[in-house]
């Protein structure tokens, strides 16, 4: 610790206080510039009160959004607009939680949108906080900084193997980076964050409906998201459309509404269904999102693959209304990336990490492309030798063609590194099977090994899959705990805070 006055030594945050990696962060930024600020000031001055650390007790990702509000209710705005993110600091939004919050409650952030592992149900809770009469809107925008997305280092392609059988109805690739001479450094757990392009023939179609000029072209190309656009940039068009019923409709895909169409439009769907919508182009431009880096999780030990990192990647394409759809960095890595081209990317620390006692049982969820921590953690585990039970949850839709890294899977569960291996396939039988099922099936081993102290993994989908494997936890503490509904909500709870219960979704 270094002094930085003759007054004191700027106080740090232990590592053992209750607070989230990010909140730890925030805090010691807080008093290194209040310590910092006391420079040069008499020596007989008194140091400024340090303010007692607040309390975040809907900061949890294991409390569902009611149980959430209900936490926040009385406290100021701020809180209130927190308690409705989905509290898992994953930065998809280019801000944590408790930033967007304080961003939105200012007016320094006008988009209620961007919390993705909350969808549509946060985005709805933020904006009736924000329009409620009880809530006065702010005197005037705060001047915060914009939270600017790292715009990555170099790193090479090497490759984008496809991991799903050919008669898949999934296309998942196993995507292999060169990380020699860009400085990036991982652990498991952490998250790679991948600079792509728009897809260049939407762009061409963007510029083609406005009518624009080439000189645009950049701007759309690698500033601006025009596969996501945000409720500003509907009601811009709403604003603008000399068609009543085209405004009616836009306002409606503004407020979320259900039968508000077209649904999971991209900026060429508006332009093409709202003609008479037709606001300047540099206001048009400047609603737009910034293309933000897409987040993957890392998977790969940087001990099993010295000096690359490696990713588990579901390709995002699909028709919609009579057009291809492509995912932005999916669709770059899966097809446009080359070896001569470099990627740009960055490393995003996590708070999912291996317990820090190698003798911890771990139990790790992950249907599809969740797998991929969870291959890093096996990995890790191998390379360190860890003597820590290990048990696997995993599944798809079916075994012959989704069976992703099987292989390496099962070679781990012949050594003996994969202690219990439960598979879950959607599509093999008659009745469908997931990994929840396999949970509830398997719950009184499953209860064994949480009272040995074993931490719990859960990544993927945050809209059902993880929802889903809550509730089977919850179940699994009530059958086999004799618990009752409200003490198995406050197990799990309890579960979170040890840091034993971990959630990496999206």
């Amino acid at each position: 610790m270094n002094a930085i006055s003759p007054i004191a030594p700027v106080p740090l945050i232990p590592e053992s206080a209750p607070f989230t990696p990010a909140q730890r962060a925030w805090l010691n930024g807080f008093l290194a510039g209040l310590y910092g600020g006391a420079e040069g000031a008499p020596a007989n001055a008194s140091p400024t009160p340090v303010p007692e650390a607040e309390d975040f007790p809907w900061h949890d990702p294991a409390l569902d959004l009611a149980e959430r509000m209900a936490l926040a209710e009385g406290k100021p705005k701020p809180r209130r607009l927190m308690a409705a993110m989905a509290q898992l600091d994953c930065g998809q939004c280019g801000y944590v939680c408790q930033t967007y919050a304080e961003a939105l409650a200012s007016g320094a952030e006008t988009s209620a949108s961007l919390c993705v592992p909350g969808g549509k149900p946060t985005s709805k809770a933020l904006k009736a906080l924000l329009s409620e009469a009880a809530i006065l809107a702010p005197a005037a925008p705060v001047a915060a900084p914009k939270p600017a997305g790292p715009i990555g280092e170099p790193i090479g392609f090497l490759a984008a193997t496809r991991l799903t059988g050919p008669a898949s109805a999934k296309d998942v690739r196993h995507v292999v980076l060169d990380l020699a001479g860009s400085g990036l450094a991982y652990q498991p757990g952490d998250s790679l964050g991948v600079v792509a392009e728009n897809d260049p023939a939407l762009v061409d179609a963007v510029m083609d409906a406005l009518g624009a000029d080439s000189a645009l072209r950049p701007v759309l190309l690698r500033e601006r998201d025009i596969a996501r656009p945000l409720d500003r940039t509907t009601d811009l068009l709403a604003g603008a459309a000399r068609d009543p019923k085209e405004a009616a409709m836009l306002r409606k895909l503004s407020d979320g509404d259900d039968d508000a169409e077209p649904k999971e439009a991209d900026l060429l769907d508006l332009l093409t269904a709202f003609p008479s919508a037709r606001p300047p182009i540099a206001d048009l431009i400047a609603s737009l999102p910034v293309l933000k880096p897409r987040l993957y999780s890392i998977a790969s030990s940087p001990l099993a693959a010295p000096g690359k990192v490696e990713l588990c990647v579901g390709v995002v394409r699909a028709e919609r209304r009579g057009r291809l759809r492509d995912g932005i960095a999916s669709c770059h890595l899966a097809f446009r990336a080359s070896p001569d081209q470099p990627l740009r990317a960055y490393i995003q620390p996590s708070h999912f990490r291996l317990p820090e006692n190698p003798g911890t049982p771990v139990i790790m969820i992950g249907p599809g492309t969740g797998i991929a921590p969870f291959r890093a953690f096996l990995q890790h585990r191998a390379a360190t030798e860890a003597r820590g039970r290990n048990w696997l949850f995993f599944g798809d839709q079916r075994s012959a063609t989704d069976f992703l890294f099987r292989p390496e899977i099962e070679a781990w569960r012949e050594e003996g590194l994969l202690t219990t291996l439960s598979l879950a396939w959607s599509r093999d039988g008659v009745q469908k099977v997931y990994v929840q099922d396999r949970m509830r099936e398997e719950a009184a081993d499953l209860w064994r090994w949480l009272q040995d102290g074993a931490h719990v993994y859960v990544c993927g989908d945050a809209s059902r899959m993880a929802k889903d494997v809550d509730t089977a936890l919850r179940q699994v503490a009530m059958q086999q705990g004799g618990m009752n509904a409200d003490q198995a909500r406050d197990w799990i709870v309890a579960l979170a805070r040890q840091h034993r219960y971990q959630r990496d979704v999206y």
